[in-house]
């Protein structure tokens, strides 16, 4: 549960910084980057962090992909815990 919580906070993180990187022109991250970490179990904090600021829900991959990853992550820990 611990790593859930490090690597969600982590992907909140790279949300709210490649929003304001958007705004700014600064160096942006990749989403593959963004993928990975969702993929890794930060799926939660970034889809909830990208709704709150309105960053790439345009963007129907990420609004696809994001909640499914959500879905089985959330499979997952509810499995380990039984």
């Amino acid at each position: 549960m611990i790593y859930y919580l490090i690597i969600n906070v982590i992907a909140c993180f790279l949300t709210i910084y490649d929003k304001l990187a958007s705004k700014h022109h600064l160096h942006r991250i990749r989403e593959t980057s963004l993928f990975f970490v969702a993929s890794l179990g930060g799926a939660l904090l970034m889809y909830a962090s990208m709704l709150m600021i309105h960053h790439k829900t345009r963007k129907k991959k990420f609004m696809i992909i994001l909640p499914l990853l959500v879905i089985i992550h959330s499979s997952i820990v509810v499995y380990l815990l039984i």
